[in-house]
Protein backbone atom coordinates (compact mmCIF):
# COMPACT_ATOMS: atom_id res chain seq x y z
CA UNK A 1 0.00 0.00 0.00
CA UNK A 2 1.47 3.59 -0.55
CA UNK A 3 2.35 5.01 2.61
CA UNK A 4 0.10 8.56 1.95
CA UNK A 5 -2.84 6.20 0.72
CA UNK A 6 -5.93 6.98 2.84
CA UNK A 7 -6.27 2.92 4.30
CA UNK A 8 -9.45 0.94 4.21
CA UNK A 9 -10.80 1.70 8.25
CA UNK A 10 -10.73 5.61 7.50
CA UNK A 11 -13.82 4.67 5.10
CA UNK A 12 -17.18 4.68 6.86
CA UNK A 13 -21.00 5.70 6.48
CA UNK A 14 -21.65 9.74 5.40
CA UNK A 15 -25.07 10.03 6.12
CA UNK A 16 -26.64 13.33 6.46
CA UNK A 17 -30.14 14.66 7.36
CA UNK A 18 -31.85 17.82 7.28
CA UNK A 19 -35.31 18.70 8.42
CA UNK A 20 -37.13 21.91 8.51
CA UNK A 21 -40.67 22.53 10.20
CA UNK A 22 -42.60 25.17 9.55
CA UNK A 23 -46.71 26.67 11.08
CA UNK A 24 -49.33 26.46 8.55
CA UNK A 25 -53.07 26.20 8.46
CA UNK A 26 -53.02 26.28 12.28
CA UNK A 27 -50.44 23.12 12.78
CA UNK A 28 -46.70 21.95 12.94
CA UNK A 29 -46.21 20.37 9.66
CA UNK A 30 -42.38 19.26 8.05
CA UNK A 31 -41.52 21.79 5.19
CA UNK A 32 -38.56 19.98 4.26
CA UNK A 33 -36.92 16.29 4.39
CA UNK A 34 -33.93 15.69 2.76
CA UNK A 35 -31.61 12.64 3.20
CA UNK A 36 -28.17 11.31 1.81
CA UNK A 37 -26.70 7.75 3.37
CA UNK A 38 -28.27 5.75 6.22
CA UNK A 39 -30.11 8.50 7.94
CA UNK A 40 -33.56 9.46 7.78
CA UNK A 41 -36.85 9.83 9.62
CA UNK A 42 -40.14 8.45 9.00
CA UNK A 43 -43.61 9.33 8.26
CA UNK A 44 -44.54 12.55 10.75
CA UNK A 45 -47.14 11.87 13.23
CA UNK A 46 -49.67 14.39 15.22
CA UNK A 47 -50.74 12.08 18.14
CA UNK A 48 -51.55 15.36 20.25
CA UNK A 49 -52.81 17.01 18.24
CA UNK A 50 -51.90 19.63 15.18
CA UNK A 51 -49.72 21.91 17.32
CA UNK A 52 -46.85 19.76 17.41
CA UNK A 53 -45.21 17.44 15.16
CA UNK A 54 -43.24 14.70 16.06
CA UNK A 55 -40.30 12.59 14.32
CA UNK A 56 -38.79 9.14 14.63
CA UNK A 57 -35.23 9.86 13.68
CA UNK A 58 -33.42 6.22 12.24
CA UNK A 59 -30.22 5.11 11.65
CA UNK A 60 -30.87 1.70 9.56
CA UNK A 61 -27.16 0.19 10.52
CA UNK A 62 -27.82 0.04 14.00
CA UNK A 63 -24.51 0.82 14.66
CA UNK A 64 -22.02 3.28 14.59
CA UNK A 65 -18.49 2.60 13.73
CA UNK A 66 -14.87 4.33 12.70
CA UNK A 67 -15.11 6.84 9.82
CA UNK A 68 -18.80 7.40 9.91
CA UNK A 69 -20.08 11.04 9.91
CA UNK A 70 -23.82 11.88 11.02
CA UNK A 71 -24.86 14.83 10.15
CA UNK A 72 -28.47 16.38 11.33
CA UNK A 73 -29.35 20.09 10.30
CA UNK A 74 -32.94 21.24 11.86
CA UNK A 75 -34.59 24.17 11.00
CA UNK A 76 -37.80 25.00 13.13
CA UNK A 77 -40.05 28.20 11.47
CA UNK A 78 -41.59 30.81 13.56
CA UNK A 79 -43.91 29.41 15.91
CA UNK A 80 -43.59 25.70 14.96
CA UNK A 81 -43.27 22.78 17.61
CA UNK A 82 -41.07 19.30 16.49
CA UNK A 83 -40.75 16.39 19.47
CA UNK A 84 -37.90 14.69 17.78
CA UNK A 85 -36.81 10.92 19.10
CA UNK A 86 -35.39 7.67 18.19
CA UNK A 87 -36.63 3.78 17.83
CA UNK A 88 -33.50 2.89 20.39
CA UNK A 89 -30.17 2.90 21.33
CA UNK A 90 -27.39 4.43 19.57
CA UNK A 91 -24.54 1.77 19.78
CA UNK A 92 -21.06 3.08 19.33
CA UNK A 93 -18.78 0.63 18.17
CA UNK A 94 -14.95 -0.17 18.93
CA UNK A 95 -12.57 2.11 16.48
CA UNK A 96 -9.39 1.01 16.00
CA UNK A 97 -8.54 4.32 14.34
CA UNK A 98 -10.68 6.86 12.87
CA UNK A 99 -13.06 8.58 15.38
CA UNK A 100 -16.77 8.24 14.31
CA UNK A 101 -18.90 11.41 14.55
CA UNK A 102 -21.92 13.10 15.59
CA UNK A 103 -22.73 16.69 14.59
CA UNK A 104 -26.23 18.59 14.66
CA UNK A 105 -27.04 21.92 14.45
CA UNK A 106 -30.58 23.71 15.19
CA UNK A 107 -31.53 26.81 14.47
CA UNK A 108 -35.40 27.58 16.00
CA UNK A 109 -37.39 30.71 15.20
CA UNK A 110 -39.04 33.17 17.44
CA UNK A 111 -41.59 31.03 18.80
CA UNK A 112 -40.48 27.79 17.91
CA UNK A 113 -40.53 24.84 20.25
CA UNK A 114 -37.94 21.71 19.93
CA UNK A 115 -37.67 18.96 22.00
CA UNK A 116 -35.36 16.56 21.58
CA UNK A 117 -35.47 13.38 23.17
CA UNK A 118 -33.66 10.25 21.82
CA UNK A 119 -33.19 7.25 23.48
CA UNK A 120 -29.85 6.12 24.79
CA UNK A 121 -26.74 6.26 23.61
CA UNK A 122 -23.79 3.22 24.44
CA UNK A 123 -20.00 3.84 23.78
CA UNK A 124 -18.77 0.17 23.63
CA UNK A 125 -15.20 -0.42 24.99
CA UNK A 126 -13.10 1.16 22.11
CA UNK A 127 -15.10 3.58 20.80
CA UNK A 128 -14.06 6.46 19.96
CA UNK A 129 -17.21 9.15 19.51
CA UNK A 130 -17.03 12.91 18.76
CA UNK A 131 -20.69 14.67 19.03
CA UNK A 132 -21.07 18.10 18.60
CA UNK A 133 -24.36 20.27 19.08
CA UNK A 134 -24.26 23.72 17.89
CA UNK A 135 -27.93 25.42 18.55
CA UNK A 136 -29.23 28.34 17.80
CA UNK A 137 -32.42 30.45 19.56
CA UNK A 138 -34.12 33.67 18.45
CA UNK A 139 -36.21 35.77 20.66
CA UNK A 140 -38.57 33.64 22.63
CA UNK A 141 -37.71 29.97 21.13
CA UNK A 142 -37.51 26.98 23.57
CA UNK A 143 -35.42 23.99 24.00
CA UNK A 144 -35.95 21.18 25.50
CA UNK A 145 -32.64 18.72 25.44
CA UNK A 146 -32.37 15.12 26.54
CA UNK A 147 -29.28 12.90 26.85
CA UNK A 148 -27.95 9.49 28.13
CA UNK A 149 -24.83 8.27 27.85
CA UNK A 150 -23.44 4.56 28.84
CA UNK A 151 -19.97 4.04 28.79
CA UNK A 152 -19.47 0.71 28.05
CA UNK A 153 -21.83 -1.68 28.59
CA UNK A 154 -22.47 -2.11 32.51
CA UNK A 155 -25.74 -4.76 32.14
CA UNK A 156 -22.55 -7.21 30.72
CA UNK A 157 -19.90 -6.66 33.25
CA UNK A 158 -18.23 -4.37 30.41
CA UNK A 159 -16.27 -0.95 31.67
CA UNK A 160 -15.32 1.94 29.11
CA UNK A 161 -11.13 0.80 29.33
CA UNK A 162 -10.04 2.15 26.31
CA UNK A 163 -11.63 4.91 23.35
CA UNK A 164 -12.64 8.46 24.12
CA UNK A 165 -15.87 10.07 24.61
CA UNK A 166 -15.87 13.95 23.33
CA UNK A 167 -18.76 15.91 23.49
CA UNK A 168 -19.44 19.97 22.98
CA UNK A 169 -22.53 22.21 23.50
CA UNK A 170 -22.89 25.49 22.26
CA UNK A 171 -26.66 27.20 23.00
CA UNK A 172 -27.34 30.59 21.90
CA UNK A 173 -30.10 32.91 22.21
CA UNK A 174 -29.93 36.12 20.16
CA UNK A 175 -26.17 35.79 18.82
CA UNK A 176 -25.22 35.61 22.56
CA UNK A 177 -23.96 32.46 24.05
CA UNK A 178 -25.79 31.10 27.00
CA UNK A 179 -24.66 27.52 27.64
CA UNK A 180 -21.21 25.99 26.52
CA UNK A 181 -20.25 22.67 27.72
CA UNK A 182 -17.13 20.74 26.45
CA UNK A 183 -16.16 16.77 28.05
CA UNK A 184 -13.15 14.54 26.78
CA UNK A 185 -12.99 11.55 28.91
CA UNK A 186 -10.33 8.88 28.02
CA UNK A 187 -11.51 4.96 28.78
CA UNK A 188 -10.39 4.34 32.33
CA UNK A 189 -9.86 7.91 33.16
CA UNK A 190 -9.40 8.48 36.61
CA UNK A 191 -12.46 10.79 36.57
CA UNK A 192 -14.70 7.94 35.63
CA UNK A 193 -14.00 6.96 39.68
CA UNK A 194 -13.62 10.41 41.03
CA UNK A 195 -15.97 12.00 43.13
CA UNK A 196 -15.53 14.65 40.98
CA UNK A 197 -16.30 12.90 37.90
CA UNK A 198 -18.75 10.13 37.50
CA UNK A 199 -18.14 8.33 40.82
CA UNK A 200 -17.67 4.63 39.47
CA UNK A 201 -21.46 4.97 37.63
CA UNK A 202 -21.56 4.26 34.34
CA UNK A 203 -24.32 6.07 33.52
CA UNK A 204 -24.73 9.89 32.84
CA UNK A 205 -28.08 11.64 31.63
CA UNK A 206 -29.25 15.18 31.45
CA UNK A 207 -32.32 17.40 30.78
CA UNK A 208 -31.53 20.90 30.09
CA UNK A 209 -34.65 23.41 29.18
CA UNK A 210 -33.85 26.19 27.60
CA UNK A 211 -37.13 28.93 28.02
CA UNK A 212 -38.67 30.98 30.98
CA UNK A 213 -37.55 29.93 34.50
CA UNK A 214 -39.38 27.39 36.78
CA UNK A 215 -41.42 29.31 39.47
CA UNK A 216 -40.86 27.90 42.91
CA UNK A 217 -43.69 25.18 42.65
CA UNK A 218 -41.97 23.77 39.37
CA UNK A 219 -38.90 23.74 41.11
CA UNK A 220 -40.35 22.23 44.01
CA UNK A 221 -41.52 18.96 42.06
CA UNK A 222 -38.64 18.56 40.05
CA UNK A 223 -36.12 18.43 42.87
CA UNK A 224 -38.88 15.64 44.69
CA UNK A 225 -38.76 14.10 41.58
CA UNK A 226 -35.16 13.95 41.38
CA UNK A 227 -35.08 12.67 44.99
CA UNK A 228 -37.33 9.97 43.99
CA UNK A 229 -34.44 8.69 41.23
CA UNK A 230 -31.29 8.23 42.88
CA UNK A 231 -27.92 10.19 42.37
CA UNK A 232 -30.36 13.22 40.52
CA UNK A 233 -30.10 16.97 40.89
CA UNK A 234 -31.51 20.00 39.07
CA UNK A 235 -30.68 24.11 39.00
CA UNK A 236 -31.46 27.23 37.48
CA UNK A 237 -28.89 28.86 35.91
CA UNK A 238 -28.90 32.17 33.45
CA UNK A 239 -30.60 31.40 30.66
CA UNK A 240 -30.94 27.57 31.30
CA UNK A 241 -32.65 24.76 33.82
CA UNK A 242 -30.31 22.16 34.19
CA UNK A 243 -30.99 18.34 35.82
CA UNK A 244 -28.51 15.74 35.77
CA UNK A 245 -28.39 12.17 37.18
CA UNK A 246 -26.12 9.14 37.70
CA UNK A 247 -26.36 5.42 37.76
CA UNK A 248 -26.07 2.17 36.27
CA UNK A 249 -29.03 1.43 34.27
CA UNK A 250 -29.98 3.26 31.14
CA UNK A 251 -33.69 2.09 31.59
CA UNK A 252 -33.60 3.94 34.84
CA UNK A 253 -31.72 7.12 33.32
CA UNK A 254 -34.63 7.24 31.28
CA UNK A 255 -37.36 6.41 33.72
CA UNK A 256 -35.90 9.63 35.39
CA UNK A 257 -36.04 11.77 32.38
CA UNK A 258 -39.22 10.85 31.45
CA UNK A 259 -40.46 11.12 35.00
CA UNK A 260 -39.03 14.66 35.13
CA UNK A 261 -40.32 15.82 31.49
CA UNK A 262 -43.98 14.36 32.28
CA UNK A 263 -44.27 15.80 35.43
CA UNK A 264 -42.74 19.04 34.30
CA UNK A 265 -44.05 19.82 30.76
CA UNK A 266 -47.04 21.67 31.62
CA UNK A 267 -45.34 23.96 33.15
CA UNK A 268 -42.63 24.45 30.19
CA UNK A 269 -45.26 24.40 27.64
CA UNK A 270 -48.57 24.13 29.09
CA UNK A 271 -49.61 21.01 27.62
CA UNK A 272 -49.77 17.92 29.24
CA UNK A 273 -46.95 15.02 28.47
CA UNK A 274 -47.62 13.00 25.16
CA UNK A 275 -45.28 9.85 25.10
CA UNK A 276 -44.53 8.83 21.81
CA UNK A 277 -45.50 5.38 21.16
CA UNK A 278 -42.04 4.15 19.95
CA UNK A 279 -40.97 4.54 24.02
CA UNK A 280 -43.44 1.62 24.76
CA UNK A 281 -42.42 -0.47 22.41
Amino acid sequence: MNAHATPPWHTGWQAELELAYQRRDGASLPSRRWHRGPLRVQKHFHPEGPDVCHHIIVHPPGGIAGGDHLRLDLDLGPDSHALLTSPGAAKWYRCQHTPAQQTLTARLAAGAVLEWLPQETILFSGARAELSAHLELAGDARLLWGDVVCLGRPAAGERFACGHWAQRSELWRDGQLIWNEQLWLDGDDPLLDAAAGLAGHGVAATLLWAGPELDEPAMTLARACCAEHGHAACTQLPGVWLARWLGDSAEAALAWQRALWTALRPHWLQRPAHAPRIWRT
